[in-house]
C-alpha cells in the first residue's frame, strides 16, 4: 500500500466542491494555471499516454519549452516563493510532483501520476506552512518534509509517514460536521479504483472515513513540529467548506491544540482563498 498514491487519488476526487478552487488559489490562481495551459499548446485537451499533462509537465522541468529563462520548470518553482533560496536552489524542490498536481488540474492524470499527485499534493501543503510560518513571525522556521525531492531511503519513508499523517488530516477534517456521508464515500472509493488503487488501500480509506474523530491524536501528532501543524491545517482546509459553525470551531481547535498563532492560521486561510469569517 502506498500512501502516496492513496493520498494524490483522494485530492484528485474534490473531497468538497471548493477543494480544486483551493488549490488554484493555492497555486497562485487561475492565470497561472492558464499561463501553464498555454505554454503545453492546448491545456486540457493533450491528454496523451503514460499520465496525460502531468506527465507530460514533469517531463519537461527542466527549463520547458520557454527555455531557462521563463520555463515550465522555474514556472512551478515560482509558484513556491522564497523555499527554493532556503533549500540552496530551486533545483532541490519537488517541482515534478507539482507538475503532475497541476496536470491533474488542468485535466491530465490518470493512474500513471496518482503517486506524483501525491508528492505534489505534499509540496503545495509544505510551500504554504513554510511562508505562513515565515510570515507569522517564524523566520527560522525549517524546511518542511515535501517540499524537498526526497533523495535517500529514510527521506522517502519519512515523506510516506507524513503523507499518512496528512490523509487522515484531511478524512478527518471531512467528519467535523458529522459522519461522511455514503454519497461522498462512493465518489471517493470511485476515484481509488479509477486511479488503481489496490483492495487494501480501499480498505484503508474506507476504515478511516468510519472512524471516530481522531482530532486529539493528530494534534499530538505535531507538537513541536510547526511546519507539520501548518500542513495539517491547510490540507483541511482541501477537505471542507468551512460553511458551518462545526467547521470552524473544528478549525480553532485544531490551530490552538497544535500551537498555530491566529496569524499562521489565518495566512494560511488567505492562500487557499477561504473568505474571512
Amino acid at each position: 500500500m502506498n500512501i502516496s498514491d492513496i493520498l494524490g487519488a483522494v485530492v484528485q476526487s474534490g473531497m468538497t466542491p471548493s477543494s480544486n478552487d483551493r488549490i488554484k488559489n493555492s497555486l497562485g490562481g487561475g492565470s497561472v494555471l492558464d499561463s501553464l495551459g498555454g505554454m503545453l499548446g492546448g491545456g486540457a485537451s493533450q491528454q496523451g499516454e503514460g499520465g496525460g499533462l502531468g506527465g507530460m509537465l514533469s517531463g519537461m522541468l527542466g527549463g520547458g519549452r520557454g527555455g531557462s529563462g521563463g520555463g515550465i520548470g522555474d514556472m512551478l518553482s515560482g509558484m513556491l516563493g522564497s523555499a527554493g533560496q532556503a533549500v540552496g536552489g530551486n533545483q532541490n524542490l519537488a517541482v515534478g510532483g507539482l507538475g503532475a498536481l497541476v496536470g491533474a488540474l488542468l485535466g491530465g492524470g490518470g493512474k500513471a501520476v496518482g503517486g506524483a499527485v501525491g508528492g505534489g499534493v505534499m509540496a503545495l501543503l509544505a510551500s504554504m506552512a513554510f511562508k505562513a510560518l515565515q510570515g507569522g513571525g517564524e523566520q527560522q522556521a525549517q524546511v518542511p518534509v515535501g517540499l524537498l525531492e526526497p533523495q535517500t531511503a529514510s527521506e522517502k519513508q519519512e515523506l510516506e509517514e507524513k503523507s499518512g499523517i496528512i490523509l487522515r488530516a484531511m478524512i478527518n477534517a471531512a467528519k467535523a460536521d458529522g459522519q461522511i456521508d455514503q454519497n461522498e464515500m462512493d465518489r471517493i472509493l470511485g476515484k481509488l479504483k479509477e486511479a488503481g488503487i489496490d483492495e487494501e488501500g480501499q480498505r484503508y480509506v474506507t476504515d478511516q472515513m468510519q472512524q471516530p474523530l481522531e482530532t486529539d491524536q493528530l494534534i499530538v501528532a505535531a507538537q513541536g513540529q510547526p511546519e507539520l501543524a501548518a500542513q495539517i491545517y491547510a490540507a483541511s482546509l482541501l477537505a471542507i467548506e468551512v460553511d458551518t459553525q462545526a467547521e470552524r470551531d473544528y478549525l480553532n481547535k485544531l490551530a490552538g491544540g497544535m500551537g498555530l498563532s491566529a496569524q499562521v492560521a489565518s495566512r494560511i486561510e488567505e492562500m487557499a482563498g477561504l473568505q474571512p469569517a
